[in-house]
């Protein structure tokens, strides 16, 4: 946690600070597809799972809020055909993430909703942007709000750190890992991909990845890779490989069984082959020289002691991939809003320094 750094410290684009960002947009009518999501909104798709059901995720968080008696305050006070609209502001400055799905909540909730946004899944917002807005029937509104926004905040906050860290990596691709939150797999590695990194398995069932506990019961790591062979061979099965390796003995030894052997063998993990120093430094010479060993013959992935501060450093070692948990299991939620009322919200974020 202590390499997290707050977005108030990662770096925007010049644009982002002028005042023609704070400014109100025109909105473009949004068109809808079959799915019921516009084509301006789904400017990255989602990660293609087989089993993953995004809908149905967006029914338990909703079921989950509603209970056995559903939005109690929106019933006492809020006459059943109101019509109001809602803006979405950005309180903070950062990538926006997760329009595409807060339009599937309103779907869900009541379709006839009409959402328009004058911002895309991956694009900057500044703090004071008013960069969507929701109209129709007041209860429903209200009712799918909390939800959408959790979708949002969490999604942004990815975003807009693996955006930055994707940046310091080049010309390493940055990869988040399975360190999501139980439920939300595919939504927070649709995050990622919204902020410019890329996707590493997305579970147990994409790609073998032999690590540290599958070598020591196998009895060592030419153990593993040769069951790992043996046993897609006889599967007639096609994947990935990638064996995480600890030590230079290791890479070594991974080097010398693919010299011998026929192997499904594409990636070496090189696992905390980065040390962390006294200063906050780290030294990477232990992974350059794993990187030169390895030669091109596979593709590389650094892992461990990967924070913002230390991203760009790896990035330069030539190898292929960072990976990183914290670009999902440490999420800091993006700050946004969904109000009717946006003067008077304006006006409290101004003295709060939230607008």
């Amino acid at each position: 946690m202590s390499g997290i750094l707050s977005f108030s410290s990662i770096v925007l684009p010049d644009w982002c600070s002028t005042s023609s960002c704070r400014r109100g947009v025109r909105m473009a009518a949004a068109r809808t597809t079959h799915a019921g999501l516009s084509l301006e909104a789904m400017a990255i798709k989602p990660p293609s799972h087989p089993t993953y059901d995004l809908k149905g995720i967006i029914k338990l968080a909703l079921a989950e809020d509603a209970g056995n008696r559903g939005d109690v305050t929106c019933m006492a006070t809020i006459p059943v055909d109101m019509e109001v609209e809602a803006c979405f502001l950005a309180k903070e400055d950062g990538i926006i993430a997760g329009i595409a799905l807060a339009e599937m909540v309103f779907q869900e909730v009541d379709p006839p909703l009409k959402v328009e946004w004058s911002r895309k899944d991956g694009e900057y917002v500044c703090k004071g942007l008013q960069f969507g807005k929701v109209y129709g029937r007041a209860h429903s509104i209200v009712v799918a709000e909390r939800i959408a926004l959790n979708f949002m905040q969490r999604m942004s906050g990815i975003a807009t750190l693996t955006k930055a860290m994707a940046d310091a990596a080049y010309p390493a691709y940055i990869l988040e890992t399975r360190k999501t939150a139980p439920g939300l797999r595919l939504v927070d590695k649709w995050a990622v991909l919204i902020g410019g990194g890329r996707n590493h398995r997305l579970g147990l069932f994409d790609m073998v990845l032999i690590k540290d506990n599958h070598i020591s019961i196998a009895g060592g790591i030419s153990n593993a890779l040769r069951s790992v062979d043996q046993y897609l061979e006889r599967g007639n099965l096609q994947m990935e490989v990638e064996v995480e390796t600890r030590t230079l003995a290791e890479v070594k030894e991974v080097l010398q069984y693919a010299s011998q052997m026929k192997t499904s063998l594409t990636r070496i993990m090189l696992d905390n082959m980065v040390i962390p120093l006294p200063n906050g430094d780290v030294d990477v010479s232990m992974l350059k020289e794993a990187v030169e060993l390895i030669n091109g013959k596979f593709e590389t992935e650094a892992s461990g002691n990967v924070t913002l501060k230390t991203v760009h450093k790896i990035g330069q070692t030539g190898v292929t991939y960072i990976s990183s948990g914290a670009l999902t299991h440490s999420v800091t939620a993006l700050d946004i809003s969904l109000k009717i009322d946006t003067e008077l919200a304006l006006e409290v974020g101004r003295r709060t320094k939230r607008a």
